[in-house]
């Protein structure tokens, strides 16, 4: 199986709000979805998939299997976890004011490198913590 990066953006286009891209050049096909939600945009990319591995079956060509590893912008992360985590927790997380979060949610402001970067890092030592976390019960 091989593994490659798929990107999850905010496009605005149109009645679609988001597109899910693969960026694997190495792949002979592209692949890419759009929907409403992040959640549509998923499941138009895997269809997508699910009909070029029919299509190529059908002509008896060779592929390998695609295993996804989803990135998202810092626009999308945000809304597509809000159901989960607060802005008042990720500015506690990753140390960026509530304010500007939201400006990065509304796109009236993009996110440097250097901040994409220090949101990543801190929201993956949060991750990692809350994965070493176990429960009993007494």
């Amino acid at each position: 199986m091989k593994k490659v990066n798929v990107v999850i953006g905010r496009v605005n286009e149109g009645e679609y709000v988001y597109s899910v891209v693969m960026e694997a050049p190495e792949v002979p096909f592209g692949l890419n979805g759009t929907g409403r939600t992040v959640e549509e945009a998923k499941k138009d990319f895997l269809d997508a998939y699910k009909d070029i591995v029919e299509l190529m079956a059908e002509e008896g060509r060779q592929y390998d299997e695609l295993e996804f590893n989803y990135h998202y912008d810092i626009p999308s992360f945000l809304e597509y976890y809000a159901y989960a985590l607060s802005l008042a927790s990720l500015e506690r997380i990753s140390g960026i004011n509530q304010r500007q979060l939201s400006h990065y949610i509304n796109g009236t402001s993009k996110p440097r490198k250097s901040t994409v970067e220090r949101f990543r890092k801190n929201l993956k030592a949060f991750a990692e913590d809350l994965q070493s976390v176990d429960l009993i019960w007494r």
